[in-house]
Formats: structure tokens, C-alpha cells, sequence
């Protein structure tokens, strides 16, 4: 079956490579173009289009997908089907009359809908999350549900979170085309008054609050390791990256940081975060005592 594939991400780029080991390659691939990034700004291509450029696929770096030229170039690959995932754009007519499109959602639909689904099931503290298969629609990932598997979350940051859904979001495309070309797909409509929404995570929630929870902001250090990275506001103006963190029972004054042993301890409401990796800024991830050895003990601003 020929498919044409929309994707940006690093979750969409080794959804891309279970594709193609299944023998479902795309003749196809549609990314954004290269922005820049990271502290020099040097332009960097989408993870999914050095996927494609390493699979031999052909490749579509475009603004805007719904744009005539973009269009056309999809047309001329005559798919019968597309997929989605992690893409980033709107998808409108006629795209969306002319052909078939697969979401593939690392959430359990209607859970989740949104930019963030990976980093808010951690931050809730949910027990599992999983992948849906869903057919593209006008709405925000409110489309009909094909196929939908869970697995546990267990104690895995969004770094290994990630990769475990993406090979299960993979499995569960190539099933869904799998069936579409036999003609035995079949849909269920979602129920909207369960849906939950994960919003793309504001820069302030990056910020670990101590008048906060303990748990929540252990959760949230796990939500945001390694790509987003939770951080400590210093009284110097810096920050100081938070990449391991767990919560434990306490007491003192919320925002007061304890060093003991190999371990900073920040007093919470309530609780308090054993901090035991920490990432100085335009440095690398490394333990507390490291930390130490190099830096007086921080203070919170």
C-alpha cells in the first residue's frame, strides 16, 4: 500500500524506522522545514527528516502542509493512506476529504488529547498511558479510534517512556495498515465527556516551585528528563537543572536546600525532593556530590 507519512518529532522519527523494518516504508515523508537550534542556533533538521534522509525516502520539508504546492507534491505520490504522528501542523481540506489519515497518539484516547500527552501522563502521576490509532479529523485528536493498547508507566522518565512508545505506536501502525488493506479495519467514536487535554508545557512549569508537593515536582522532574529539564531557580540568577529527583517524607521551611550526604534535599509543601542529579547551566548532567565539588551549595532565589 502505498502511504504517505507526516511527522517531526524524535517519537515520529523511530515510529518512521518501525515502519520501514515492517516493510511499510512511505513513499513519502512530510517534516517542516530546518530551524534553527540549541545554543548556536545553527539550522537542524526535524528528527523525522533525517530518518527519511537515512531510510533512502523521499522527503518534503514544508511551512505549511495544507499550502497548494505542498498538496500537490502529496498528490503526485498517489498514497492511499496517510499516517501522522507527532507532526505539529493542522491538517485541513482538502487533505482531509482527498485522503485517509492514521494518527498515530501516545495517549490512551480520549485521554490526553494535545501537544503533550507523553509529559503530562507522567506528571499526573498516571499508572499507565499507551498508544491509539485514530483516524485525522477537524477536531483536536477527537477522530474515530481504530486500534488502542495500554502499557505501565512504572517509574520511567519521559526519555524512557518515549522510545517504549513509539516501538508500541510502530506495532500498532503496521496492524492498522495491515487491516485497511484487507478491508477489516473497523472505528468506534471517542467519548468526549472523558476527554482530557495535554496542553504543550508552559516555560513556567519548567520552574520547581517548593511551596509545591514533593511528589508532584518528583513527577514533573520525570516528565520533563531529559528533553525539556525541570530546573531550580538560584539566588544568582542561575539555574540549576534538575535531571533526578524522588520524594520522601519531611519537614522544615518550604525552599530550604539541605546537603547531606551525596544528595541536596529541598523542603516542600510537603515533603521533601532528594535532588541526586543535577545539570549546571552549560554544563552536563551530573550527581550532587560532583556538583559540590566544583560549586558552593545553591541557594534558592
Amino acid at each position: 500500500m502505498s502511504i504517505v507519512y507526516l511527522g517531526t518529532s524524535e517519537f515520529a522519527a523511530q515510529v518512521l524506522g518501525g515502519l520501514a523494518a515492517a516493510d511499510h516504508a512511505p513513499g513519502l515523508v512530510v517534516t517542516p522545514p530546518d530551524r534553527p537550534r540549541g545554543r548556536g542556533q545553527r539550522l537542524a533538521s526535524p528528527p523525522a527528516a533525517e530518518a527519511a534522509r537515512e531510510l533512502g525516502i523521499e522527503l518534503l520539508q514544508a511551512g505549511g502542509v495544507n499550502d497548494r504546492a505542498a498538496v500537490e507534491r502529496i498528490r503526485a505520490a498517489e498514497p492511499r493512506l496517510g499516517v501522522v504522528c507527532a507532526f505539529g501542523q493542522l491538517i485541513r481540506e482538502p487533505l482531509l476529504s482527498e485522503l485517509p489519515l492514521l494518527n498515530v497518539h501516545p495517549s490512551l484516547l480520549p485521554w490526553w488529547r494535545g501537544a503533550a500527552p507523553i509529559e503530562r501522563a507522567i506528571a499526573a502521576g498516571d499508572a499507565e498511558t499507551g498508544v491509539t490509532i485514530m483516524r485525522v479529523t477537524e477536531g483536536l485528536d477527537s477522530g474515530p479510534i481504530a486500534l488502542r493498547e495500554s502499557l505501565a508507566v512504572g517509574d520511567d522518565d519521559f526519555g524512557a517512556l518515549a522510545p517504549r512508545l513509539a516501538r508500541l505506536g510502530a506495532e500498532l501502525a503496521v496492524r492498522a495498515l495491515d487491516r485497511s488493506a484487507a478491508g477489516t479495519l473497523e472505528w468506534t467514536e471517542q467519548d468526549d465527556n472523558v476527554a482530557t487535554y495535554a496542553e504543550k508545557i508552559r516555560p513556567e512549569e519548567r520552574r520547581l516551585d517548593p511551596g509545591q508537593p514533593a511528589r508532584e515536582l518528583a513527577l514533573w522532574v520525570r516528565a520533563l528528563t531529559p528533553h525539556l529539564g525541570a530546573y531550580l531557580e538560584l539566588r544568582d540568577g542561575e539555574r540549576l537543572g534538575v535531571r533526578g529527583a524522588a520524594a520522601e517524607p519531611g519537614t522544615g521551611p518550604p525552599g530550604e536546600l539541605e546537603v547531606i550526604g551525596d544528595a541536596l534535599r529541598l523542603a516542600c509543601s510537603p515533603g521533601r525532593l532528594r535532588i541526586e542529579l543535577v545539570q549546571p547551566a552549560g554544563g552536563r548532567p551530573m550527581g550532587v556530590g560532583a556538583y559540590l565539588r566544583g560549586h558552593p551549595p545553591p541557594r534558592l532565589s
